[in-house]
């Protein structure tokens, strides 16, 4: 598959992110970070990274692993392998980096990252959040967005299993 190199220097390693934060960061820009599994993309979805990517100069979208993902959703799941996943959040214009953790949650992706903004969907509440201590302790700040109704991957796999 061509895919055009921008797409490709999107998606970071854990490694390669470190660096690019501390270069935006130089640059007196703001980060938001979100993380999910995303794995099938949808209009919920694209609201939610929408809503995040206004928080900040440019957003960081931490993509669950197909470990992290299998171990969080359950059996058959990720429908769609990370690379699949990593390439369809970078080619999103919202999106200005991707990193695939293999966790079972974000906490030391956040850590290393020390986000400006952590923005999470609302159906979590600031307890639940993983990393919301460690960002407000750093003086950042958490936002949750409202979730479309209507919309969630669970859902879309059961309306294609009742087909």
């Amino acid at each position: 598959m061509n895919q055009p190199q921008v797409i490709q220097h999107k998606i970071y390693s854990t490694k390669e992110i470190v660096f690019q934060v501390n270069r935006w960061k130089l640059l007196n820009k703001t980060i938001s970070f979100t993380n999910g599994c995303f794995d099938i993309l949808h209009p919920g979805h694209i609201a939610s990274l929408s809503d995040a990517a206004r928080e900040s100069d440019f957003l960081i979208v931490g993509l669950n692993s197909d470990g992290s993902a299998h171990r969080l959703k359950g059996p058959g799941r990720p429908v769609m392998d990370e690379k699949s996943r990593a390439l369809m959040l970078a080619s999103l214009l919202i999106v200005d980096a991707v990193v695939v953790f293999e966790e079972d949650t974000p906490l030391e992706l956040i850590e290393i990252i020390k986000p400006h903004v952590l923005v999470k969907g609302g159906d979590y509440t600031m307890d639940q959040i993983v990393g919301a201590k460690e960002v407000i302790a750093a003086g950042g700040r958490v936002v949750i967005n409202p979730i479309i109704p209507g919309f969630s991957t669970t859902g879309i796999i059961g309306k294609i299993q009742s087909l």
